[in-house]
């Protein structure tokens, strides 16, 4: 019986990881049981989330800031999963691997700051050693996609299988726009390096405020992204941390219904001409 449900769970898990396009939705931090439980419910009920999120360690820039809710009630995922849909957290060292391994999360992801950090990237490879689970890798904070190769390269000689990158824009100084600028082209060219990957976009924490989260997402959509990873909480205004780009349950499900999707088959040669356009837009953004 026992072995039944976990095979279950892992097809669940294993539909959602194929479907396209994927969308991953839910709070930036996990503030409180009641607050995760309400937000996933939401999500659920719009039928239009894939994965619910959450953050449990929240790597801040400075200290005193909310760097999350911890293990017991935050990785406790059976209330989440009692919507039916997966769950997926943040990890940055060995010991939040295991702690969300043994709390029965069904999908982890890398975050920028620790993409950035070869060591920190090793530490939570070697963690994952021998587990079958899918991994996301997003981009590093600073403009480099060594780094993040290099960050795929380990999570893959570890053993992990299925791996996912997340496009969440860069740290550029003086830019305005954006709270992470997108320069596109860069995550396009990560893409021609590993065709092979799911390719999915962070429009929180590109755009940084929701009135241009529809445009950053649509934009992740024209160029062809596997999907979108979404910030949503009931409360938005009064979220403990990244208040200006969470939006409710519902108000997500308006924005997909807004967004043009893709039905096509993007072609090689479609692909070569939005890597052209995106890298002269980039060019010229930075050169005006």
């Amino acid at each position: 019986m026992e072995a039944t449900a976990t095979k279950s769970a892992k097809d669940i898990v294993q539909a959602a990881w194929n479907k396209r396009p994927l969308i991953i939705s839910g709070p930036c931090s996990a503030e409180t049981e009641e607050q995760v439980l309400e937000t996933a419910g939401r999500l659920a009920k719009t039928g239009k989330v894939d994965m619910i999120r959450a953050g449990i360690w929240k790597p801040r820039t400075r200290p005193g800031s909310f760097e999350g809710i911890g293990t017991r009630v935050g990785l406790d995922a059976t209330g989440p999963k009692q919507t039916g849909l997966p769950v997926t957290v943040e990890v940055a060292t060995a010991k939040q691997v295991e702690d969300a391994l043994h709390f029965d999360v069904d999908v982890l992801w890398i975050g920028a700051r620790t993409t950035v950090n070869p060591f920190s990237v090793q530490e939570v490879a070697d963690a994952l050693r021998g587990v079958d689970v899918p991994v996301l890798i997003k981009n590093p904070i600073n403009p480099d996609l060594e780094l993040w190769t290099g960050a795929v390269e380990r999570v893959a000689k570890a053993g992990i299988k299925q791996i996912g990158l997340i496009h969440r824009g860069f740290s550029s100084y003086g830019n305005t726009e954006y709270r992470n600028a997108p320069m596109w082209h860069l995550a396009i060219e990560m893409k021609r390096r590993s065709p092979e990957l799911m390719m999915i976009n962070d429009p929180s924490h590109i755009s940084g405020r929701r009135d241009i989260l529809l445009d950053v997402a649509q934009k992740a959509i024209d160029l062809d992204f596997d999907g979108l990873i979404i910030e949503s909480h009931i409360d938005p205004d009064k979220a403990w941390s990244d208040a200006s780009s969470r939006s409710r349950p519902e108000r997500l499900a308006e924005l997909l219904d807004s967004i043009k999707w893709r039905h096509e088959t993007t072609t090689e040669k479609d692909f070569i001409t939005a890597w052209k356009s995106s890298v002269s837009r980039s060019i010229t953004s930075t050169t005006s």
